[in-house]
């Protein structure tokens, strides 16, 4: 199942060598990329002097934008042909000087700036592939059928969810069919890592996979939810009770009554893994004969802190002498969650393959600490941003030591901060314009509120920060705790009126900081309010174009983290083979990247 390029390469690249030197080189040089990927937040848009707009977007890029609405823009950056990109580029480098910008070649207005194009070009090239291929039939066993999850396996999934684990058990299944029979692995249980309900574990332990399964978990309240789930899906029997009703109710009536005091006996035919009032799951390694043709599930409580797994290899039950040999997967691992699951293949002699897909990079932790070099205009103290990118956490962003010592005109080592790493979770290429309204309506009423406070002292006015000390790409700029106002009820955002009184009603509800907000608050009226609305108005249209540039940019730190961590898994000894490929369908689940490693 060995894939030919370890890595999605667009078609500008022939190998990867040449793509990792490129997009290393490219992170570490644009200035443009550097403030659109954690340079900017939208709290400064309203805030800051020179405006944001001005100073990160050229000059020759306003211009343009003022020509085009902003759904025009988008279908720019994410969806014209590249081959147009190539003609309008050429078409304009044909023209004289003089006339270059003015031409009308694109959609009955003026030319994209050559500058534009170019970026563009560059975020196009340097962004992994995301397109899905249909796995192979092979790769799901001849009873699997070509239809979707049985009901009794999908309850509880939204169909995202069901896309996603039917195709990550097939790729599962058809990985391990191949490791089994080409490399000398017989891998004979599956590690989830944080399971949660524990979806993926389900299928796979199901008819027609049958997969021996650990689900580790470090809430108990999901691991209780799951075992409840795996009664509807067949995998294990509810407990039955048999009780002789007429000493049940008379004991009842007693103060000292134990409801389980009256148990003579359970229907269950073998003793097992138990919940209580769950039932036990089939085939468990405490039977005296267990079934090895059916699936199992055993459930671990444990927070994973790192890739060491001896602890739980203890918990594990087989139902055979040998040691276990496991595979170690995960879907949509939350922050340094997939790290410790790679690290797991390195430190584990039982763990033979790891297959984990990422998501939630804002929750990364930071390696290396703040940067050497600094965004011009960009720098400013913020308490958040320095938080984040000191604590220097070995467990963090990059992995690689070729990311962790790439050596640069500013530094060494890339960094992504907390700011730039929120922007990689976002899917510009899925967004509607329903959606597109709606948030970049939200948006504006934050930053247009935050404007408010600070013409009210509630916050503090934006400092240039220019003694050259070092610190992270700066986002907020505020002075001290950030003010956070989060999610609002959905008639908050009728108006900007209705948010501004929401979210004030909420931050009257921060312990300390209530008096002194409500105090500076005080007699701002709905005129007031309005007028700040009429006011800035047409920002809004500049704010939705920074936004974009910045969701369609971050494409390129979402591949630079995924690239450091197959960077990661080639630079260890005990790897034979990794790569990395697409897994699900972009549209309907967008982290859809697979991280794969096979130990010799």
């Amino acid at each position: 199942m060995t894939v030919k390029c370890p890595l999605p390469l667009s078609p500008n690249f022939d190998n990867v060598e040449a793509y990792v030197a490129s997009l290393l080189s490219f992170v570490t040089s644009s200035e443009l990329f550097q403030n659109l990927c954690g340079g900017v937040h939208i709290l400064d848009f309203l805030t800051k002097q020179p405006d944001l707009y001005s100073a990160v977007i050229p000059e020759e890029w306003r211009l343009w934008f003022q020509s085009h609405d902003v759904p025009v823009i988008l279908d720019l950056l994410m969806k014209e042909d590249d081959d147009l990109l190539v003609f309008l580029k050429s078409s304009i480098d044909t023209l004289p000087a003089e006339k270059q910008g003015t031409n009308s070649t694109w959609r009955n207005g003026p030319c994209p700036p050559t500058s534009l194009l170019e970026y563009i070009q560059a975020i196009r090239r340097h962004a992994l592939n995301r397109n899905f291929r249909l796995l192979d039939a092979s790769a799901a066993p001849p009873s699997a059928g070509t239809g979707p999850l049985p009901k009794l396996v999908a309850v509880g999934m939204k169909p995202k969810k069901i896309h996603e684990v039917d195709n990550f058990v097939k790729y599962i299944n058809g990985l391990t069919a191949d490791i089994n029979t080409t490399d000398g692995h017989k891998i004979t249980h599956i590690i989830d890592f944080g399971s949660g309900q524990n979806y993926l574990g389900r299928a796979l332990a199901s008819p027609p996979y049958n997969k021996q399964v650990i689900a580790l978990e470090s809430k108990q309240l999901n691991i209780k939810g799951a075992r409840t789930m795996d009664i509807t899906a067949k995998l294990a029997e509810k407990e039955k009770i048999m009780r002789n009703k007429k000493q049940y109710r008379k004991s009842s009536q007693s103060p000292n009554h134990d409801p389980n005091a009256s148990q003579t006996g359970s229907m269950q035919p073998n003793s097992g893994s138990q919940a209580p009032g769950h039932g036990n799951i089939h085939g468990s390694a405490d039977q005296v004969n267990p079934d090895e043709s059916k699936g199992r599930i055993q459930y671990i409580q444990s927070f994973i802190q790192n890739g060491d797994l001896s602890t739980v290899m203890q918990e594990i039950k087989c139902g055979h002498n040998a040691p276990p040999q496991l595979m170690v997967v995960s879907l949509h691992s939350c922050g340094n969650l997939l790290h410790h699951g790679l690290r797991s293949l390195i430190l584990n002699p039982s763990v033979k393959i790891v297959a984990m897909v990422g998501c939630c990079y804002n929750l990364l932790t930071e390696r290396l600490g703040p940067p050497t070099y600094k965004l011009p205009s960009l720098r400013s103290s913020n308490l958040r941003l320095d938080t984040t990118s000191s604590t220097c956490d070995p467990h963090g962003f990059p992995m690689s030591k070729r990311l962790a010592t790439y050596q640069y005109q500013h530094g060494q080592g890339i960094r992504l901060n907390i700011t730039a790493r929120m922007m990689a979770v976002q899917a510009p290429e899925n967004w509607t314009a329903t959606e597109c309204d709606s948030f970049f309506t939200r948006h504006f009423y934050r930053a247009l509120l935050q404007r408010i406070l600070l013409d009210r002292g509630v916050v503090e006015e934006p400092t240039q920060d220019s003694d050259g000390d070092g610190g992270s790409p700066r986002g907020w700029t505020g002075a001290g705790p950030a003010l956070t106002i989060g999610s609002l009820r959905k008639a908050c955002y009728s108006s900007f009126i209705a948010y501004v009184r929401g979210a004030i009603a909420k931050l009257a509800d921060d312990r300390g900081r209530d008096t002194e907000i409500q105090r500076r608050m005080e007699g701002l009226t709905d005129e007031d309010i309005s007028r700040y609305e009429d006011s800035f108005r047409g920002k809004k249209k500049e704010l939705s174009i920074v936004w974009s540039l910045m969701a369609f940019s971050a494409s390129v730190v979402e591949s630079s983290i995924v690239v450091d961590r197959w960077l990661y898994l080639k630079e260890q000894a005990e790897v034979r083979d990794c790569w990395v490929e697409t897994v699900f369908d972009y549209k309907q689940s967008p982290r859809n990247l697979v991280v794969v490693g096979i130990k010799k």
